[in-house]
């Protein structure tokens, strides 16, 4: 796989090469030593950001659920670095859903190209920056034409967030493909993760949600282990996926900002379960239950909104 990797971001395959390369690769299911080879190739040729903490975390996901929900991590990314943690946020504008998180970003005043130096000094200073996966990734144009015109989740919809260039210490990964939970974890150990949770929400998403039981593979101390998170068992209402479903950049950006300011809705309760998730995941707090308390104090005193404003001042 690393060979074959070499080998497609030097632009030697042919489009139609590359086509089928990626849809057998699909349709063979994932290993946990390909998906590993091919991101170590990926990440040997990303951009390297400048004085990258060294405790730093990712929450993307894998995109290709086609649920068109609102954007779920990016929001709760605010939550997890009003609580401290410093959020290397990886992503892209969209590629099967309306509105990316680069795109609604966009709309919000957050630069896409920020320098390497910049992205590092806001890491430092701020605790979030926002880590825009092309600029990050120049290798992956040899891809991108070819992604688009398939329209179907790949090899690369499950890469894209194994290949954060900075080096982080823990994730929270959702994923659309719920039968590769525990390769997806280990492949996150074998990549230098020391703790993990990969996530597959109910009804197919790469987000939890409140409709359902999130499938959970927690990888901790080099071992995976799966369980099931029940919202209901933590005092979450039933919701289906209709009400958390988003809309344009412009739309979506409102939804971020009325869920920082605390705004009740179920988009709210939404990100509410995948920050207390995140929490949980970095080590921040040990149960579930306090993750999803911490998050809703980090909405409730102002601080998940002001990581917002101080990362949309700091780019100025």
């Amino acid at each position: 796989m690393a060979a074959i990797a070499e080998t497609i971001f030097n632009g030697q395959l042919s489009e139609g090469q590359l086509g089928a390369f990626l849809v057998a690769l699909k349709y063979n299911g994932v290993n946990v030593a390909e998906l590993s080879a091919l991101a170590q190739v990926m990440q040997k040729n990303a951009v390297t950001i400048t004085n990258a903490p060294l405790n730093s975390m990712d929450n993307c996901g894998t995109g290709g659920d086609h649920s068109n929900s609102f954007n779920i991590s990016t929001t709760a990314a605010f939550v997890l670095a009003a609580g401290g943690i410093v959020m290397a946020k990886h992503g892209n504008r969209s590629i099967s859903s309306r509105s990316g998180s680069a795109d609604t970003l966009e709309v919000l005043g957050i630069r896409l190209d920020a320098t390497p130096e910049e992205l590092g000094a806001l890491l430092n200073q701020v605790g979030i920056a926002f880590l825009f996966a092309p600029a990050m990734h120049p290798s992956m144009r040899a891809v991108m034409k070819i992604r688009q015109e398939l329209a179907t989740p790949t090899i690369f919809n499950l890469i894209g967030p194994l290949i954060n260039p900075v080096p982080l210490e823990t994730q929270l990964m959702g994923t659309y493909a719920g039968e590769t939970l525990v390769e997806t974890a280990l492949t996150l150990g074998n990549l230098g993760r020391k703790q993990a949770i990969v996530i597959h929400g109910a009804g197919g998403m790469d987000e939890a949600n409140l409709s359902g039981t999130t499938q959970c593979a927690m990888l901790r101390n080099g071992q995976v282990h799966e369980f099931k998170l029940v919202p209901e068992e933590y005092g979450f209402s039933p919701t289906p996926m209709s009400a958390i479903t988003g809309g344009s950049p412009k739309e979506n950006a409102e939804i971020l900002r009325n869920v920082l300011k605390n705004q009740p809705s179920p988009y709210l309760e939404t990100v509410v379960l995948n920050a207390g998730l995140g929490f949980y995941a970095n080590g921040k707090v040990t149960s579930l239950a306090d993750g999803f308390t911490l998050a809703r104090e980090c909405l409730a005193t102002g601080a998940a909104f002001n990581k917002l404003e101080a990362l949309i001042q700091a780019q100025k």
